[in-house]
């Protein structure tokens, strides 16, 4: 299955969570993160049953501090 993160093709091997995808892709802490599927924002209690389809557009936004 093909999905665009941060306007990058990626191919994840089966149809997964926004959880599962961001074990995946990501490899770090998920604290701070908002994710967007499809220009929705989606909460953070649902990334582990929200399920991922062909073709969706995800944005990975990462809140940063400083001044």
């Amino acid at each position: 299955m093909e999905v665009t993160i941060n306007n990058q093709n990626h191919l994840l091997n089966e149809a997964c969570s926004i959880e599962q995808m961001l074990a995946l892709v990501l490899f770090s802490e998920t604290d701070g993160l908002a994710i967007a599927v499809n220009q929705t924002i989606i909460s953070k209690s649902d990334w582990a049953t929200h399920a991922l389809s062909q073709g969706d557009q995800i944005i990975i936004i990462k809140a940063t501090q400083g001044g």
